[in-house]
């Protein structure tokens, strides 16, 4: 064993050079999307001889005709936000299973939720995420789906409304104060909120898309020439052999899949694939939006993971210094963004970099306040076509939203982050009734739904903003065992709860053929 662990560390140093870890990341996710995403596809049954909502009922507001490339754009803008950047950034604390979460999550996790999301929508009509799962899960979780999926959408807004504010006060030195910054953004969130989907964020996000795409390119391209020249060293999956979890503070399982969840999986994704579920033109298309839409933002995780690992290591050795440890809540990421772009692309470049950072949670913000309007439409039905109607919900929302900034930014992501796994897990579970009813591979949704049930239902129990306090005089290494049992029990149960129905669906011919 002792041998095998002693070639694991010399291939390690030998493959440093060329980044292995870092760069094979990169290509399973994109040969995720060529193969397993062409297999998501046939096993969903893309019909293209079924009009999309935005053929067959557009209303100039929102179902609105979009093609593939504009619609994966938009979407694409839409999930990124600063998710992907300041998760990758807490979960690089973790070490190199950042990279394996990141990768596996994204490809088999994040971008099958994202697509069923997506598609589900289109073919309810351009339905929100709350209808959806209460047509396959039942009234009671449609409810909570409602408030759920609602209450992450003002979160996010609210987080996707400081942390850009707090970039651009930093990146201009303070010369222009936070709160006008806030002003000038909300600003924009109101026009994009209420005006149709093509006339400003179709317009703009393009433009905002360069500014990502530099970044993300940039970086990269510096990060690789630096392990190259010897300037950086980043680290490899080997290292695990070394150390599994490298966080001084919590442990690997749950919080590394709370911390990564933009990037791996998302249930804020959801919430925003019926916006563009009512604009693809036909069903082919979702592929190339839903699917690899998350593909891009699994990129862009991985890329800042590896920024966040290598520029801040310690003793030489795999490890984070103090400006990353106890990153898991976010707090200070807008300050590692900064020093990011600055330590990799310099002066011109690291503004064009952060500009880029900005405008990716701006493109979420907007939509996030777009997307709840249209959960308490679809709520209150209330029609959409009128722009007295859609200022009437709107109005109330960024007055919630306003309140909720002036919470402190680490505990609006701390729920963010939870809340966010658990819309993905009831997303997944109600896929895999879809599936399951049509007789079709269910494995698919249902295995990445258990984990995300282990994942939600362990964190709730250990997180500070969970039960914590309920176990304050139990010893850690207990404490952990209790979490994981109780998560254990409700994956079973629901596991148990899932094929019972089948067997039932089996015994009264119950499936359903579309």
């Amino acid at each position: 064993m002792s041998n095998f662990i002693i070639g694991c560390q010399i291939l390690a140093v030998g493959l440093e050079a060329v980044m292995f870890t870092f760069i094979g990341s990169l290509a399973i996710l994109i040969l995720g999307y060529l193969f397993y995403g062409k297999y998501v596809e046939k096993v969903f049954g893309v019909d293209d001889s079924r009009q999309t909502p935005a053929i067959r009922m557009p209303d100039g507001v929102d179902y609105v005709p979009l093609g593939a490339f504009k619609s994966l754009f938009i979407q694409f803008l839409n999930v990124v936000g600063t998710g992907p950047i300041f998760g990758a950034i807490a979960g690089a604390a973790f070490g190199p299973m950042a990279f394996v979460w990141i990768t596996l999550g994204c490809v088999f996790g994040g971008a099958v939720h994202d697509y069923f999301s997506g598609m589900l929508s289109v073919r309810k009509d351009g339905a929100t995420v709350g209808e959806i799962v209460g047509e396959n899960l039942g009234n009671f979780a449609k409810l909570v789906l409602r408030i759920l999926s609602l209450v992450l959408l003002v979160l996010v807004a609210v987080v996707f409304w400081k942390s850009p504010a707090q970039i651009l006060h930093n990146l201009m030195g303070g010369a222009v104060s936070l709160n006008v910054l806030l002003i000038i953004i909300l600003c924009y969130y109101a026009l994009a909120t209420v005006m149709s989907i093509d006339k400003i964020i179709a317009k703009l996000y393009p433009i905002f898309g360069v500014c990502l795409f530099f970044m993300a390119v940039g970086i990269s391209v510096a990060l690789i020439a630096g392990n190259v020249a010897g300037y950086y060293r980043t680290p490899e999956i080997t290292e695990v052999f070394k150390q599994l979890n490298y966080h001084k503070t919590l442990d690997l399982f749950p919080f590394l899949f709370i911390s990564i969840a933009c990037g791996a999986i998302s249930g804020f994704h959801a919430t925003q694939s019926p916006i563009i579920g009512r604009c693809i033109k036909k069903e082919s298309d979702g592929g190339r939006v839903f699917y690899l839409a998350m593909i891009g933002e699994g990129i862009v995780a991985t890329i800042w993971a590896a920024a966040a690992i290598t520029l801040f290591p310690k003793d030489g050795v795999l490890g984070l210094t103090s400006q990353l440890e106890g990153l898991a809540a976010a707090g200070s990421a807008p300050v590692v963004v900064n020093k990011v772009a600055a330590m990799t692309l310099g002066g011109i470049g690291s503004i064009l970099a952060v500009l880029g950072v900005v405008a990716a949670p701006i493109t979420s913000g907007d939509t996030a306040f777009r997307g709840a309007r249209l959960v308490v439409a679809d709520i209150l039905k209330i029609d959409q076509k009128s722009v007295k109607n859609r200022f009437i919900i709107a109005i109330p929302l960024f007055a919630i939203g306003i309140i909720l900034a002036q919470v402190d930014f680490s505990i609006i992501w701390r729920y963010f982050a939870w809340s966010n796994q658990t819309l993905a897990m009831f997303g997944l579970w109600s896929s895999s009734v879809w599936l399951m009813r049509r007789q079709r591979n269910f494995y698919i949704t249902l295995l990445p739904a258990i984990f995300m049930t282990l994942v939600s239902v362990d964190y709730i129990i250990l997180a500070p903003e969970g039960f914590a306090a309920l176990l304050a005089s139990v010893a850690p290494n207990v404490r952990a065992i209790i979490g994981i049992v109780i998560a254990a029990i409700v994956a079973v149960v629901a596991t148990v709860a899932f094929f019972n129905k089948q067997a039932e669906w089996t015994k009264k011919k119950m499936f359903i053929k579309d």
